[in-house]
């Protein structure tokens, strides 16, 4: 597209917004500018009615609420695989609304990795978000596996990015499982999923993604890209809440299942109050279920899925791609690197690039508690990285432009000197 740094051309890029209605239905932060769904999405009308409505099913209902509501607990989190399933290109019957992203992963890791002969390691990268590091060594562990000698980290050439040539050639013969980001939590980084994936199966690896920074930014196909597992969190870009109820994807080829981690949940539901003393997993996803769903947490979920139908998932990319391409920009042409050391640590192709820009620069620390007194709201990552998330469902055009000029104040009035360079525990 067409840009220059006028005010006048942010207001006409939210008039050409075809998304623009979408933004009256989130609750936003009276006087700020929220550039922080990336970490955690901003609550909307229908999520607040979804969660609602299940409360005085509750407080109608009590244990009857199983049953009788129009969508029975019973059956709640089935109804979100389906509703969730067209964002990542699967079967609802691939799909489970379950637990929480690291649980999820242990229950998929634990099921999957198959160490058999010489074919005994897991691949992953340096850059991925360390508790998925922090689980599968515990995994290994577990197993009474060295996580040293079993598990062989990707290099990053620069400590941004990873290239997936770099990535493939750690893919040989000793390798059982893979598993790595869609999206680089930091750089924001979108890994070649169908690349890997067919790279993968050509040496007889199983693969899986976790999806947490790319689930509602980023459209997926993984039954097309034979991906063999996944799993995300839905409280980012799918905005259901802190904590929110996670997800995961199983290929319909390892389906039944038997799941490492089995639970009374992931019992065939038709036989479930049988309280057979054998378990008889499910046969499609559901059999990764644990315990019993958390209703108020998974709740949010239908709301927000509304507004993904309705807003469809490819108009919400095509917006997304738009909004980091005009805040790249902006930044090029009003903060240039050798005036006021900002540089984009973010891949700048669109097919490489997910919902988020970092900003890197060596105040990140400092600029970033100088654009939350501004009003707006980033997140930082150790040491030099500011994540703006201009998120399409609720973010405007003119909301970034305005980002931007605080960033151009900050440096120029050199506000970040008033902060301490001490970091609090919570980025």
């Amino acid at each position: 597209m067409k840009y220059d740094i006028s005010r006048d051309c942010a207001k006409q890029l939210d008039q050409q917004d075809m998304l623009r209605q979408f933004s009256d239905h989130f609750y936003k932060l009276p006087n700020t500018i929220y550039m922080d769904g990336n970490s955690l999405g901003l609550l909307s009308r229908e999520a607040e009615e979804s969660v609602h409505r299940v409360i005085d099913e509750w407080k109608r209902l009590g244990i009857n609420g199983w049953l009788e509501p129009e969508i029975p607990w019973y059956n709640y989190c089935e109804k979100l695989s389906a509703m969730e399933a067209p964002l990542v290109g699967a079967s609802p019957s691939e799909v489970a609304i379950t637990a929480s992203t690291t649980v999820n992963l242990h229950a998929l890791v634990r099921s999957l990795y198959a160490p058999q002969d010489s074919r005994t390691l897991i691949l992953m990268d340096e850059l991925n978000f360390p508790s998925d590091i922090y689980a599968v060594k515990s995994i290994l562990k577990s197993l009474g596996y060295d996580p040293e000698a079993r598990l062989r980290l990707v290099k990053s050439a620069d400590g941004r990015f990873l290239s997936e040539a770099d990535i493939i050639s750690g893919m040989d013969e000793s390798v059982a499982l893979a598993l790595f980001p869609s999206v680089l939590y930091r750089s924001g980084q979108l890994l070649d999923i169908h690349q890997l994936t067919k790279a993968a199966h050509e040496h007889g690896i199983v693969i899986g993604f976790d999806c947490s920074h790319s689930i509602g930014a980023v459209p997926h196909s993984f039954d097309k890209d034979r991906v063999d597992f996944a799993f995300w969190c839905n409280y980012k870009y799918m905005n259901s809440g802190p904590g929110g109820t996670a997800g995961l994807y199983v290929n319909q080829q390892h389906l039944p299942a038997e799941p490492a981690m089995a639970g009374w949940w992931g019992y065939n539901k038709e036989r479930q109050f049988d309280m057979k003393l054998s378990f008889e997993p499910a046969p499609d996803a559901g059999a990764f279920h644990i315990g019993t769903p958390h209703l108020l947490s998974a709740a949010p979920l239908e709301g927000s899925l509304i507004l993904y139908q309705a807003a469809g998932i490819d108009k919400l990319r095509t917006k997304s791609l738009q909004l980091t391409e005009y805040l790249m920009y902006l930044i090029d042409a009003l903060v240039p690197e050798p005036e006021s050391g900002y540089s984009i640590g973010t891949p700048r192709e669109a097919v490489r690039r997910g919902g988020h820009i970092a900003v890197e620069h060596p105040e990140a620390l400092r600029i970033n508690e100088a654009l939350k007194q501004r009003g707006v709201v980033p997140d930082f990552r150790y040491p030099n990285v500011i994540r703006l998330a201009p998120v399409p469902l609720y973010t405007n055009y003119i909301e970034v432009w305005k980002t931007v000029q605080h960033l151009k104040e900050i440096v120029e009035k050199k506000e970040y000197l008033n902060f301490s360079k001490k970091r609090g525990p919570v980025a």
